[in-house]
């Protein structure tokens, strides 16, 4: 099971990569999350949404953007 420690620090560079754009805090992020996703005994709903947020992170941040604004838009009225 991952520690507390793991947790935060995927929280705390994720965080730090929302609030100043850091690339290296994103690279950091997606290297624990990585680990995170490799823990055996992880819930498979914590692993995808893990998986996914290392994914989104890697992409970027243009191609995020315009596919929320393309989901955003093509939701019903």
């Amino acid at each position: 099971m991952p520690t507390n420690n793991l947790w935060a620090g995927v929280l705390s560079q994720l965080l730090i990569h929302q609030e100043t754009g850091c690339p290296h805090s994103a690279r950091h992020a997606i290297r624990l999350l990585d680990q995170l996703c490799e823990f055996a005994d992880l819930d498979a709903d914590v692993r995808a949404l893990c998986e996914r947020a290392s994914q989104r992170l890697g992409q970027p941040m243009t191609s995020v953007h315009h596919v929320a604004k393309e989901r955003c838009h093509a939701r019903p009225a």
